[in-house]
């Protein structure tokens, strides 16, 4: 693996133990990071905080990312605890039922601003609180999907909602490249997640990609994890501004 030894991260997004940030946050314990891990709040934080604890978490927080002065007050903590922060991992993503299940030419304002706003909005929101911790650079991390290069089926407004991601990714990190602070936007092939079991049909989705990638299987969490903690390691310095595939070549076929 790759050495993280003595660098600090914050992870947001672990919900259970199928999450991809928990791969990713192992994957940084394992390589010698620090971490600071967030639960969504008091119901989310029975299933997470056991998960920070077994990886020796030094901060567990809730933040929700619609509550400002949540997400404020856990890079303060970060300042406090660390004088200074290396790479954040931003593993979130909502819309409403209603308007994930629908058309996009029938997604409500409301809905469409929603799922933005907590799914793609809050990155930018955290990189503004992080970058003033990056005194001596740093990575921002993202999670995507293939939903926002072309149309798959059943994913309706979060294809948008994942294209204004990786947008925003290469944006962030054309504007905070001259500090050495680097952002990708990562994006995994389909594997059940939580998150994933709000989508239509994923199991034949599922199916789909194992049938048709190149290496014949799904990604784990773990594969994941590995990548994003070299992403995250001083090797990877010169690397920025990618959408980075990890779907078992699924992006090449379609």
């Amino acid at each position: 693996m790759f050495n993280l030894h003595g660098k600090k991260g914050l992870v947001v997004g672990i919900a259970n133990n199928h999450s991809i940030a928990f791969g990713c946050a192992k994957a940084f314990e394992l390589c010698g990071a620090d971490l600071a891990i967030t639960y969504l709040n008091a119901k989310a934080e029975p299933h997470v905080r056991p998960l920070a604890e077994i990886l020796g978490a030094s901060l567990i927080e809730p933040l929700d990312v619609e509550d400002q002065a949540q997400m404020e007050a856990i890079f303060k903590k970060i300042e406090e605890k660390w004088g200074r922060l290396d790479f954040l991992l931003h593993s979130i993503a909502f819309a409403p039922k209603d308007d994930l299940h629908g058309r996009v030419v029938d997604s409500s304002r409301d809905g469409f601003l929603r799922a933005m706003d907590i799914s793609c909005h809050s990155f930018v929101r955290m990189a503004r609180l992080a970058e003033p911790l990056m005194t001596d650079g740093g990575c921002l991390l993202t999670m995507s999907y293939m939903g926002a290069d072309e149309v798959i089926e059943n994913y309706g407004i979060m294809g948008p909602v994942k294209a204004a991601l990786q947008s925003v990714s290469r944006y962030l990190a054309a504007e905070l490249g001259e500090k050495g602070i680097r952002v990708h936007a990562v994006s995994p092939g389909p594997l059940q997640t939580r998150a994933a079991s709000g989508i239509k049909e994923f199991d034949k989705l599922m199916e789909k990609a194992t049938q048709r990638a190149p290496l014949r299987t799904l990604v784990s969490i773990n594969d994941i994890g590995a990548l994003c903690a070299y992403l995250a390691s001083d090797i990877a310095k010169s690397l920025t501004g990618g959408t980075i595939h990890v779907d078992a070549g699924y992006h090449i076929v379609g």
